[in-house]
């Protein structure tokens, strides 16, 4: 939508400054909102970080997948998800504890996570195994059903847990209901603005340099769908609201293939693509790769050395599907 107007550079380049003014305002806003209508509510920050701001952060790759099965690019429907949660779980939850270390929670550690990693399996499960009822190689709509099926049972679980949880004690005066609303509303379009305005800024300057549509698909739109997630992970965490931080990541992650991907799947059959193997791995190994660093620690946290930890993976992860792509 903004591209007409990126013929001159001084319009790209305030594009990307407001574009991340609004990123940073619009995760402060929906971190506050968040935070203060679970108080409302009388639930945890967990709670609504793998809810209401995980859905709202998981915006993009819903909208994303949703035009793509409607014009038949599957291969963006799957690639979308799949590299989004790699980068949700490497890149924005090792920068937010590079920012501070982050606390899970211990029902995180035993259900959440967990369900991450089953994610990752059933998808490889599903797109790289052709069952007999089935005549081709990828995602069908029984196993989408599947899929939204886990998610339903995901949400059951989260509403039951609101409803035993006692959130800690604070004494910090919550925001009116209707302010809490109108903070995470605002938040959450400032946040898909802002990420939109990056998205389409930086696209254009790497094709002015010439760089391949592949290596933008794989960098600049796959970051670019996550934007929100990262903000709103690397606010919270600099705020020291641990489980908005992990929370937001975890719920985004279990939104983007048990809802996204499966209601995609119902739409229409995904196909495999090339080199899915590779990124399929790399989901369900990030997801793994957290679990480990909070069991190992006491304090169930993911320490500073942690997160550099999961960037580091994750950029050789990048650079190995750079050279080989």
């Amino acid at each position: 939508m903004f591209l007409s107007c990126f013929s001159n550079p001084i319009v790209l380049g305030l594009f990307l400054v407001v574009g991340f003014a609004l990123l940073v305002k619009g995760a402060d806003w929906l971190v506050d909102g968040a935070s203060s209508f679970a108080k409302q509510l009388g639930v945890t920050d967990l709670v609504i970080g793998l809810t209401v701001v995980a859905f709202g952060t998981s915006m993009p790759e819903f909208v994303v997948n949703m035009v793509s099965v409607a014009d038949g690019a599957t291969d963006l429907a799957i690639t979308n998800i799949l590299g989004s949660n790699s980068i949700n779980t490497l890149v924005i939850l090792g920068c937010s504890a590079l920012v501070y270390p982050v606390v899970a929670q211990r029902d995180t550690i035993r259900i959440d996570i967990p369900l991450n990693i089953l994610a990752g399996v059933m998808v490889a499960a599903f797109v790289l195994v052709t069952m007999p009822f089935e005549t081709f190689k990828g995602l069908s709509r029984i196993e989408g059903m599947t899929l939204l099926t886990i998610f339903a049972a995901f949400l059951i679980h989260t509403v039951r847990t609101a409803k035993q949880d006692v959130p800690a004690q604070d004494n910090t005066a919550a925001l009116p209901l209707w302010k809490c609303m109108l903070l995470v509303l605002l938040g959450l379009v400032c946040l898909v603005a802002g990420g939109e305005m990056i998205v389409k800024s930086a696209t254009t300057v790497a094709r002015r340099f010439g760089v391949a549509e592949s290596v933008i698909g794989l960098t600049v739109v796959a970051l670019g769908t996550s934007l929100p997630e990262l903000a709103t992970s690397v606010v919270a965490a600099f705020k020291r609201n641990s489980d908005i931080a992990i929370g937001n990541v975890v719920g985004s992650n279990i939104f983007n293939v048990f809802f996204i991907l499966g209601t995609s799947a119902l739409i229409k059959p995904l196909p495999v693509y090339q080199n899915i193997e590779t990124d399929i791995f790399l989901t369900a190994f990030s997801a793994a790769l957290v679990w480990l660093l909070l069991i190992i620690n006491k304090k169930r946290t993911i320490t500073r050395f942690g997160g550099a930890v999961m960037l580091i993976v994750y950029a050789a992860y990048l650079t190995y599907r750079l050279i080989t792509n």
